[in-house]
């Protein structure tokens, strides 16, 4: 295995470092590798053969958005021709496009997060000049970010011969994704209107909406799974190769932490969010205990623009975050700092990101503290819902 982001990282199996007042690993882990991070400052608390190249599943959509994203404003509208849903894979998940509608840059993104929406990542890709040239981008994106476990074949992650990421790469991926302002609502939103299909009746012209809702089931909750405190996303998988694959973000005390879960062994119903709960618990109350294992490497430009003539003594160099998209200053980097108001709610959920009645919900008065490592910009906090 690759040993980016520290040598123990390239071991085989789990890696911890065990000490007093360290919480031990949770029972009955049985993912085939998983990724314990801090968002913030990049330390990887724990993992489990974090560098092996697994298929991703819809996973790699992380990779799509984070690509595609600061390419077409939201209110930009496309209307679908026939080409434009060529090639995509049987069984794949669908959003509900319908050949000869106009959809806004929008409402394509909440199909893709919300509903991993093959039919709206295909649509966006022919916006972009096809499938190949978006996947052609998707890969040298993974290589500026340093996620060379990633090779992409297909732009919605359907199995493909040699498509494959690791819950490292993964696990980069999102940290990247969070910069965007864009990508943290999509990845954030409970549920949505999507439009339907156009009715002429009489003369008249309507246009009626269906809601879809977002299949990250520690976000909007299962038979079985609660919704998890603190849960902000960001995007889950499931293919017959891949197994169920999951990528989440949480806070908790101030805290962000990030996990990745690939292909639990054990056969139970919504058992990689249930496996990912358990890391979520572990890792917060590891954190500021546990000796890092590791870390999420920055980027390729930002390590670059860090060891340039004029970046600070503390190896950072002068810019902004990235809030709504793009990249950001090269070398410096921030961190949102939780309010001492920012609870509310059972179970915490008041410091949880998503959408209540359709509205994100900013926390007032967020303030940002200078990290030496990359930045996730203002974090949107989440409502209980009713």
């Amino acid at each position: 295995m690759s040993t980016v982001g520290g040598a123990r990282l390239g071991q085989a199996g789990p890696q911890v470092n065990l000490a007093s007042g360290v919480p031990v690993l949770p029972k009955g882990l049985t993912a085939r590798s998983w990724i314990v991070a801090d968002a913030e400052s990049g330390d990887v608390l724990a993992a489990n053969n974090a560098h092996w190249r697994l298929p991703p599943a819809s996973t790699l959509k992380m990779l799509f958005a984070d690509t595609l994203l600061p390419k077409f404003a939201k209110t930009a509208k496309h209307k679908v021709v026939p080409t434009d849903l060529a090639g995509i894979g049987s069984g794949s998940s669908m959003v509900g496009i319908k050949e000869g509608e106009t959809y806004s840059v929008h409402d394509l993104w909440l199909g893709v997060f919300l509903r991993s929406g093959n039919d709206a990542v295909h649509v966006l890709s022919a916006m972009n000049d096809g499938v190949d040239n978006t996947v052609a981008e998707m890969n040298a994106h993974a290589e500026e970010l340093q996620a060379l476990d990633t090779h992409a074949v297909s732009p919605d992650g359907y199995d493909e011969p040699r498509q494959v990421s690791s819950a490292y790469d993964l696990t980069l991926i999102a940290r990247s994704g969070l910069q965007k302002k864009d990508f943290r609502e999509y990845s954030s939103t409970v549920s949505a209107k999507f439009p339907g299909a156009t009715v002429r009746k009489k003369g008249k012209t309507r246009r009626d909406t269906f809601e879809i809702q977002n299949t990250n089931r520690l976000l909007t909750g299962d038979s079985d799974v609660s919704v998890y405190p603190g849960i902000a996303g960001v995007k889950n998988g499931n293919t017959t190769n891949a197994g169920a694959t999951f990528t989440g973000v949480a806070e908790r005390g101030g805290k962000v932490l990030l996990v990745t879960v690939m292909n639990p062994e054990k056969d139970e119903h919504n058992e990689v969010y249930k496996e990912t709960a358990k890391l979520f618990d572990w890792g917060f109350k590891a954190a500021g205990k546990v000796e890092p294992v590791g870390e999420l490497v920055p980027p390729r430009s930002a390590a670059q623009a860090s060891a340039q003539p004029g970046a600070n003594a503390s190896g950072e160099a002068g810019g902004a975050d990235s809030g709504d998209g793009g990249t950001g200053g090269a070398g410096a980097s921030s961190k949102p700092v939780a309010s001492a108001t920012a609870g509310g709610g059972s179970g915490g959920m008041g410091i949880a990101l998503s959408i209540t009645g359709g509205l994100l919900v900013l926390l007032a008065g967020a303030a940002f503290l200078v990290n030496r490592r990359w930045p996730l910009p203002d974090l949107v906090r989440r409502r209980p819902r009713p």
